[in-house]
């Protein structure tokens, strides 16, 4: 049995898989057999699962995804122009790793929003920091933090995430203010991380959405170069997998 001082320096060490995985050595009388080397590599590799799920879940709650979408379940069947080599290339994460953008555009019900998700999940699982918002819900944020003083340090925390989702980019007008935003916030990013955007609205109508032409040209410039693009096409996959849509 594990003598108590060594359990407490365990836990205060915080190797939890660890001593998880060294209680069960004991209680299980086959791994006596096994060499010390052995056990030790069985006790390490635990400790490091544990560590990289405990990762995993605080990454997760960070993005706060709006869907619980993962790449297993992508359907490349419904036809909307989805290609299972363009997608393995995007999930590779290598774009993430460049600071290069993604644009998810195509009707409504064409899966986006789930796909958006699906790829901020799998950036979690490579151990990448993700946020997800909608535009809405993004601009009001901003508004916020501009009245209690607190913009500077939410433009920080948003510069530090290394993929931003965007979802539902162009459903609604925006002001001079949220423009204003809208292109520190790009101008910030450029370069140095990755911004995911999902929407209904093609990408050629984006400079009339933002509205003045100084600072579309300004965004769409930082935005586009060198980004990857999936424009979706057909009907909406609701009326045949409300989850994947």
């Amino acid at each position: 049995m594990l003598n108590q001082q060594t359990i407490d320096q365990l836990r205060q060490l915080k190797l939890f898989g660890l001593l998880e995985a060294l209680e069960e050595q004991i209680a299980l009388p086959a791994t006596h057999e096994l060499a010390f080397e052995q056990r030790l590599a069985l006790l390490v590799e635990r400790e490091t699962l544990h560590r990289e799920n405990r990762r995993l879940e605080r990454l997760l709650r960070a993005a706060k995804l709006r869907e619980q979408a993962c790449a297993e379940d992508i359907n490349y069947r419904h036809p909307r122009g989805l290609e299972k080599p363009k997608m393995a290339q995007l999930l590779s994460g290598d774009w993430v790793v460049h600071s290069q953008n993604l644009f998810i555009t195509g009707p409504t019900g064409t899966g986006k929003t789930w796909l958006a998700c699906a790829l901020g999940n799998q950036m979690c699982r490579h151990g990448r920091s993700v946020r997800y918002f909608r535009l809405a819900k993004l601009f009001e944020q901003l508004r916020m933090a501009h009245g209690d003083g607190s913009y500077s340090r939410l433009m920080n925390q948003l510069l530090r995430v290394e993929l931003l989702i965007i979802d539902d980019w162009g459903l609604q007008a925006i002001n001079q203010t949220q423009r204003h935003d809208l292109m520190e916030l790009i101008e910030d990013r450029h370069g140095r991380r990755s911004t995911l955007i999902t929407s209904q609205l093609a990408i050629k109508h984006w400079h009339d959405y933002i509205g003045e032409p100084t600072v579309a040209d300004a965004v769409l410039d930082r935005l586009l170069q060198g980004a990857h693009r999936l424009e979706f096409e057909g009907d909406s996959m609701r009326r045949i997998d409300p989850a994947h849509a």
